[in-house]
């Protein structure tokens, strides 16, 4: 019986601190609790500034199942992880963040919910012990994006699970330029397992998460997975519209009809514009959101640009151009065979004769 493969692809940005003790914590649970399973270890740098690349470097050399792939510059908290599931060739595929917030004793556990079926087998977050507030709104967030997006969206779901290789054949197939993997399992998934777990702190380092990242997230997952903001903008549009006019018709009608002593004054002017001009600025700004996210699409721009890689037996590209493994080939009918000319001229001469 041949041995199954689990690929685990683990994302690193100044991970100086955590990626060694990463790879041996993999390493210790399929040695302990997987030891019938063949494994690669995928580390994928977002272009780190610390000696993260050096230490991958030398983990590669002494175990040649950890593969390397450095990237040519920081290409985002969503197409480096992306990227990194679709160079992976096992039978399933693991995605852990590289700074212990994911719990890598969640795997086994992963992978015997696979064994039973399921295609997509995700981590849920029901607690965490990061900062109460951030997880507050956290929360709040991902309840908003639930009740305004068009797709189900899954609550405290950061991405960390495991994937079949069916689905990662899909991921590769839909080349998407702008990846968003959290709509993305919601949206075409098979069927998933969600298991809860509680969020631990960073082992160590600092994270590079910041305001514009989380901004740049919330606007990601709204523009690809809600048409909200484009109708909130054409119904605020109308409604402040047809307020505005009835009002220009009330002090219309007062000054025709008191117009020695209605003196109308600057204030409700200032009003008026101060407050049509920042429902129009707001509202362009939300325009200008979608706006960048088909201009980002249609530029059909790679996910990741390699300056690196290290260990793989394929080189930069391939898994994205191969062909489905799990799609039905078409076989194609063969050409009818063509007359002989020699027949044709013999019963040309017959006839002559």
């Amino acid at each position: 019986m041949k041995t199954k493969t689990i690929s685990v692809v683990v994302p690193c940005f100044n991970e100086e601190e955590n990626v060694e003790p990463m790879a041996q914590a993999i390493r210790e649970v399929f040695a302990r609790d997987l030891p019938d399973y063949g494994y690669e270890l995928i580390f994928i740098d977002n272009d780190s500034s610390d000696q993260t690349r050096k230490i991958i470097r030398r983990l590669c050399e002494e175990d040649r199942n950890i593969k390397g792939i450095f990237n040519a510059k920081n290409f985002g908290q969503f197409n480096s992880p992306y990227y990194g599931m679709l160079q992976s060739s096992g039978d399933c595929t693991i995605l852990v963040a590289a700074d212990f917030q994911d719990p890598v004793e969640m795997i086994p556990r992963f992978v015997l919910e696979w064994e039973y079926g399921y295609k997509i087998v995700i981590g849920i977050k029901n607690s965490s012990q990061e900062n109460k507030l951030m997880y507050w709104l956290r929360g709040c967030y991902y309840k908003l994006i639930k009740k305004l997006s068009d797709v189900e969206q899954i609550e405290q779901f950061t991405g960390f699970g495991l994937y079949d290789a069916e689905f990662v054949q899909v991921l590769r197939d839909l080349n998407d330029p702008t990846p968003f993997l959290r709509g993305i399992v919601a949206e075409l998934g098979f069927r998933r397992k969600e298991i809860p777990y509680e969020q631990p702190l960073r082992r160590a380092g600092k994270t590079s998460n910041n305001f514009y990242r989380l901004y740049d997230a919330a606007m990601l997952s709204i523009t690809s997975y809600t048409k909200v903001g484009l109708r909130l903008a054409t119904i605020a549009g109308s409604l402040c519209s047809a307020f505005f006019m009835v009002v220009a018709v009330i002090y219309l009608v007062m000054k025709l009809v008191y117009w020695d002593r209605f003196p109308a004054g600057m204030a409700p002017l200032l009003i008026g514009v101060c407050f049509l001009g920042s429902v129009q600025i707001f509202f362009i700004g939300m325009v200008g959101e979608y706006v960048l996210s088909i201009n980002q699409r249609v530029m059909k721009r790679p996910l990741v640009v390699e300056e690196e890689r290290i260990n793989f037996e394929y080189p930069p590209g391939k898994p994205l151009t191969s062909p489905n493994p799990y799609r039905k080939r078409r076989r194609r009918k063969k050409p009818a065979a063509a007359k002989e000319k020699p027949a044709a001229v013999e019963v040309r001469d017959e006839v002559q004769d």
